[in-house]
């Protein structure tokens, strides 16, 4: 009987997938991944107390072993120092993939092989296929409005050999249902909205803690100063609240199209199909990874530039090893640098690359 270690975040997803796991016949045990506590950042809204709690109860109805895995100094090297770097050198980070690579199914997955568990498994909507070289592929959850494959486009083959996705052939109304067949504990909370592990909480409250604002001129696209920022950190290319420059007489509302670090400006335009930097057609991708065969020669794939997105038509050239050229069929809209392009063949999940 194979064991199998599931993550339980304290939500209904992964509750669910432990639940079906042990229907199934599996060894199952469930473990709540510690990564955060409130006393490091005491304005931070972090859950986890309330998600052990959760987590805790839901092993106890199902009827598994429970433990809680102390991994909080690995989570501030691997994804906070990420995130925090990436917005102080300009770019804007994706802390939920970066989690699922290096923590999940990185230093998560590697604790349950030292542990005698032959794999582990989360709450993800997304499918695991294998196919007839012995290899395995990720697809499209069943669930269109809740697929998370984007979220695993960083993983590589050996992090999802041993991983398994019980929820991928359900819809979301399938598993809150399952929860309140079982009478499971936590089968009407919401589900989380906020950062991997950090809960629904503001980036910029959490990054005031680690960053020093540094104010400048908001400058329109034609040099024009129009108001004055807090700190390049505070913003992305595409944002348009929180900016602090009013709107016209004739009601257009600036976004932010571009940055002049040298000098500590906030570029920004009016949020039009034209404005200079907002829209793009052409992005390069590094520090490429694929969770089977490397594409080394130019494709027309499909592509998604964000989470819920809707998959692009794009080319791919391939520039080496690690670098490509992205030729999107449509415009795209605010594409930040530091951010994930996750590939696709179809519904299959090639890999993905960050925006430079």
């Amino acid at each position: 009987m194979q064991k199998i270690l599931v993550g339980l975040s304290g939500g209904v997803d992964s509750a669910v997938a432990a639940l079906l796991l042990k229907e199934q016949g599996y060894d199952v045990s469930g473990a709540y991944i510690r990564t955060w506590m409130n006393e490091e950042t005491p304005f931070a809204d972090c859950p986890a107390q309330q998600d052990i709690e959760d987590s805790r109860a839901v092993a106890a109805h199902i009827g598994i072993d429970y433990s809680i895995v102390n991994l909080v100094n690995e989570y501030r090297e691997h994804v906070v120092n990420y995130l925090v770097d990436g917005y102080e050198n300009g770019i804007t980070p994706n802390p939920d993939i970066m989690c699922n690579r290096e923590m999940k199914f990185g230093i998560f997955q590697k604790y349950a092989r030292e542990n005698g568990f032959d794999g582990i498994a989360t709450g993800h909507y997304v499918r695991k296929i294998k196919n007839s070289k012995g290899r395995y592929h990720l697809i499209e959850g069943a669930d269109n409005n809740k697929d998370q494959s984007y979220f695993l486009a960083m993983l590589e083959q050996h992090q999802i050999t041993h991983a398994s996705f019980p929820l991928g052939e359900l819809k979301k109304s399938q598993v809150r249902a399952l929860a309140e067949q079982y009478k499971l504990p936590n089968a009407a909370k919401k589900d989380s909205q906020g950062i991997c592990f950090l809960g629904d909480m503001n980036i910029n409250r959490f990054l005031e803690y680690y960053i020093e604002d540094k104010p400048g001129d908001i400058l329109n696209v034609e040099g024009k100063k129009v108001g004055q920022h807090r700190g390049l950190h505070r913003y992305t290319i595409g944002q348009r609240r929180g900016i602090g420059v009013p709107s016209n007489t004739d009601n257009e509302f600036y976004v932010v199209v571009g940055f002049n670090r040298e000098s500590n400006e906030l570029i920004v335009a009016f949020d039009q199909f034209d404005a200079p930097g907002l829209f793009t057609e052409k992005v390069e991708l590094y520090g490429l990874s694929f969770i089977d065969e490397p594409v080394q020669s130019q494709r027309d794939l499909l592509a998604k530039p964000r989470y819920r997105d809707q998959s692009q038509e794009i080319t791919y050239i391939p520039i080496g090893e690690t670098r490509a050229r992205v030729i999107f069929k449509e415009p795209q809209r605010a594409l930040a640098p530091g951010q994930i392009l996750a590939l696709y063949d179809g519904n299959k999940l090639l890999g993905g690359g960050f925006y430079k």
